[in-house]
C-alpha cells in the first residue's frame, strides 16, 4: 500500500527510512507552459498534484497592506519608464528581458536619517494583517489528508529592497540603529505570521532569506550573527515554545556554508536549496544530516540545463540514495525550472522521482 503523503512527509523530517520519496519542482512561466502543453494540463489544473508531487496546503495572510500610498516623492530624481511600476511597499520595478532581470530600486536610497526612514509611509501596519482565517484552513486541509506549510516572511531580503542594496550594506557596517529600526519591522511581521501559523497547527513552517553569493555570504558572518540569528534565533524559538513538533524551512541560495552551524543550533530543520553549483550537498550531509533535512540539490545552474536525461537520471538517483539514506531528503531542482530547461530533462527527473514512488 502506497504510504500517504502526510506520513512521508513526516517520516522525512524524522529521518525514518520508508518506502516513497517526497520531490516537487516549480517552473518559470514559459516553462511551465511546456509541461502544461506536454501533459495536456489547464491553466487551473494544479501542476503539483496532476504530476504526483509534494502539494502542500500553504495558509497566508489575507490582507498585510493598507490603501495605496503616493511614493512619488521618492522618485523625483529619475525618470520612470512607461512599463514600470510602484508596488505596495513603494519599491520601483522595471521589467527586465526576463524575470530575473527586473530591475528593483529602492524608496529609501536616498534617506540620510533615521527620522527619515521612520517617516516612511508603507512599513507594515500589525493590526492590518489578516490571519483569523489560519485555523479553519489548517484544519480543512488536515482532513483532506494534506501536509499544511505557512510562509512567514524574510528579514534581510524584505529590507534591502526597502532600503537600497549598497545602502542597506552600508548601514549594517555603520548604522547600527537604522540597521536595527528596518530589520525589526520586517521581524514584527514576520512574528505576528509566525504566532498565527503556529497556534493554528500547521505542519511546516517556511522562512527566506536570500543571503549567498556563488561563493560567499554578501556580507561577513559577524555581521549575519550580530543582525539576523538573534532575529532568527526569537522567531523560531517562540515557534517551538508554542508548538515543539512544528518544521522549520528556510531558503538561502548560493554559499551559506558558514552559517550552516548557526542555523542548526537555532533550531533549523529543513535547509533548501543547498545549490550544488554553491556548496556541495554531500559534505553537507556528512556533517549536518542527522540534524537537517536537505530540500534540493539538484542544480538548475548545470545538470538541469545542460546535461543529458541519463546525467539528470544519475545525478538524481544518486541524490536520493546517498542524500537519502536516512530518508532525510526532499528531491527537488534547486530554484525554479528555467526556460532553457529542455523538457525531455524535466521528464528524466519526474521519471526517476516515479521510480521511488511505485
Amino acid at each position: 500500500m502506497k504510504i500517504s503523503e502526510r506520513d512521508l512527509f513526516y517520516a522525512t523530517v524524522n529521518h525514518e527510512k520508508v518506502d516513497g520519496q517526497l520531490f516537487y519542482a516549480d517552473f518559470i512561466a514559459e516553462a511551465e507552459e511546456r509541461v502544461r502543453e506536454h501533459f495536456g494540463l489547464g491553466p487551473n489544473d494544479h501542476i503539483r498534484e496532476e504530476l504526483g508531487m509534494f502539494a502542500p496546503v500553504d495558509v497566508r495572510p489575507k490582507q498585510y497592506r493598507e490603501t495605496k500610498h503616493d511614493f512619488s516623492r521618492y522618485y523625483t530624481d529619475i525618470d520612470i519608464p512607461d512599463n514600470a511600476w510602484i508596488d505596495g511597499s513603494g519599491i520601483l520595478t522595471i521589467p527586465g528581458s526576463s524575470f530575473h532581470f527586473t530591475r528593483w530600486i529602492s524608496p529609501l536610497r536616498n534617506a540620510e536619517t533615521l527620522e527619515e526612514i521612520m517617516d516612511f509611509p508603507a512599513w507594515p501596519n500589525l493590526s492590518n494583517i489578516d490571519v483569523s482565517h489560519y485555523k479553519h484552513e489548517t484544519e480543512d486541509a488536515k482532513v483532506k489528508g494534506k501536509v499544511v506549510t505557512s510562509w512567514c516572511g524574510r528579514l534581510y531580503e524584505s529590507s534591502w529592497p526597502i532600503r537600497g542594496y549598497e545602502e542597506m550594506l552600508m548601514d549594517m557596517a555603520v548604522e547600527e540603529d537604522i540597521t536595527n529600526f528596518i530589520l525589526n519591522k520586517s521581524f514584527d511581521f514576520n512574528m505576528k505570521l509566525t504566532i498565527a501559523a503556529a497556534e493554528a497547527g500547521v505542519d511546516m513552517v517556511m522562512y527566506g532569506d536570500d543571503v549567498g553569493n556563488q561563493n560567499t555570504l554578501m556580507f561577513s558572518g559577524e555581521l549575519w550573527r550580530k543582525y539576523l540569528k538573534p532575529r532568527w534565533k526569537e522567531l523560531w524559538g517562540t515557534l517551538k515554545d508554542i508548538n515543539p513538533d512544528i518544521t522549520i524551512w528556510y531558503h538561502s541560495d548560493g554559499n551559506v556554508s558558514e552559517i550552516i552551524p548557526d542555523l542548526v543550533d537555532i533550531g533549523l530543520d529543513v535547509l533548501n536549496p543547498v545549490q550544488p553549483e554553491c556548496l556541495d550537498p554531500y559534505k553537507v550531509k556528512a556533517e549536518f544530516g542527522d540534524k537537517l533535512v536537505i530540500d534540493s540539490g539538484i542544480g538548475t545552474q548545470t545538470v538541469m540545463p545542460f546535461g543529458t536525461p541519463d546525467e539528470v537520471r544519475e545525478t538524481c538517483r544518486r541524490a536520493i540514495k546517498i542524500l537519502g539514506v536516512d530518508q532525510g531528503y526532499i528531491l527537488s531542482p534547486s530554484h525554479l525550472v528555467e526556460p532553457e530547461v529542455p523538457m525531455e530533462n524535466i521528464l528524466a527527473f519526474l521519471e526517476v522521482a516515479k521510480e521511488f514512488n511505485s
